[in-house]
């Protein structure tokens, strides 16, 4: 199995953590993406693999699937020991929709390609970008702190172990503190995030520790 990846790639982190919860044996293949037109994912060859442009991608085998959500329902599938989902329908449908906040609404805002695009059309500066993008990601996580307040006081989102939540979760707190968040807004993600780091599986899968990450 080979995942495409770049290493501070919020999509890309998310599938990393899962392939380590799952004990996955895999292949990291770095992409430089940094460039609007420019970088490793429209290179032609790339472009064979996945239409989309885009990283993460997986391959298993002879079967190549794009979008980081599906890649962790897939490997769910495939490998289901440890469950990285709740069993009770519920519980599980939550843990979905949690993941999708992130995923959908509060992530692709902080991509290279919107960036960009604020950078070009409408000339704003970095540090104008970073106000942009610390209102959209202290938004969407209070709004989902405020959802955790209403359930089960437990260790980890939904429940005493690392779910699929966790895997979304902790790329978007790394993001938050890069573009320096108001962390009081979501203080129990925050923390379920440092717990979750003190994990094997997490550790590794931290951008820094990425073979394609900038050495100090």
């Amino acid at each position: 199995m080979k995942l495409y990846a770049y290493w501070r790639s919020s999509a890309s982190y998310r599938v990393r953590i899962a392939l380590n919860l799952k004990n996955i044996s895999h292949e990291i293949v770095s992409l430089n993406i940094v460039g609007e037109t420019t970088g490793q994912q429209f290179s032609p060859e790339f472009k064979t693999l996945n239409p989309q442009s885009r990283v993460p991608l997986l391959v298993d085998g002879d079967f190549k699937l794009n979008q980081s959500l599906a890649m962790l329902e897939y490997l769910e599938a495939r490998h289901p020991k440890p469950a990285l989902v709740p069993a009770d329908a519920k519980t599980r449908a939550r843990m979905w929709a949690f993941c999708h906040t992130i995923a959908g609404d509060i992530q692709p805002l902080q991509n290279l390609g919107p960036l960009a695009y604020l950078t070009r059309e409408f000339k704003a500066t970095d540090e104008q970008k970073n106000v942009w993008l610390r209102h959209w990601i202290e938004r969407g996580l209070s709004a989902l702190e405020t959802e955790l307040h209403d359930g089960p006081q437990t260790a980890y989102v939904f429940g005493e172990a690392p779910t699929l939540a966790e895997c979304v979760l902790v790329p978007q707190i790394y993001a938050a503190r890069r573009f320096k968040c108001d962390e009081s807004k979501f203080s129990r993600l925050a923390s379920i995030a440092d717990c979750c780091n003190q994990l094997p599986a997490f550790d590794k899968a931290r951008p820094e520790n990425q073979p394609d990450a900038p050495k100090a």
